[in-house]
């Protein structure tokens, strides 16, 4: 009886080590998710922009960066994430602002809060001067006095067309006089 309670006991301990290298291998997973950084270009996106998200740190070519200001999870695409950047784009929701956290899914789990984006309110984006293409009055007109002076040409040009045309007016007068004196 004094072996069976032994090598009972002995299964305990065995499993109890079992335990403690699986929460050993447990941190080292988590030392890895920490080598996963995101990075959102352009940094201050506006709502309903189209944003590129670049990770480094995964190991494997794909993967997948979500986040509450995303429209959609980016697909990450590239080669090998532990050397290289995996890239993916997507577009943040109109209606967000302020800072969000980025999730990516990559080597089979979730590394949490890896980035964050930041997203500012839109800024109006309507031309100040009017199209010189037909832009069939669209932009609000700019002052007088910010627009450049666009002016055609004035009298002084005018005199030095008009005397150059008479100059080459008597140059051919002259050459067809010529032409008709028999010699």
């Amino acid at each position: 009886m004094c072996i069976c309670s032994l090598a009972g006991r002995g299964a305990g301990v065995l499993a109890l080590a079992a335990a403690v290298l699986a929460g050993g291998t447990g941190s080292a997973a988590g030392h890895d998710q920490d080598q996963v950084k995101a990075q959102v270009t352009p940094q201050n996106a506006a709502p309903g922009a189209q944003v590129e998200v670049r990770v480094k740190g995964c190991s494997g070519t794909t993967g997948a960066a979500g986040s509450g200001a995303f429209t959609r999870d980016a697909e990450l695409t590239g080669r090998d994430g532990k050397q290289n950047t995996l890239t993916g784009t997507t577009r943040v929701k109109r209606g967000v602002s302020g800072t969000y956290e980025i999730t990516v899914t990559c080597d089979g789990h979730p590394h949490q809060g890896v980035g964050t984006v930041q997203v500012g309110a839109a800024a109006p984006q309507t031309p100040t001067a009017p199209v010189h293409a037909g832009g069939g009055g669209t932009a609000p007109l700019t002052s007088a006095a910010a627009a450049p002076e666009e002016t055609g040409p004035g009298t002084r040009h005018a005199v030095i067309g008009l005397v150059l045309a008479a100059v080459a007016a008597v140059a051919v007068a002259l050459r067809s006089v010529r032409r008709r004196r028999p010699e």
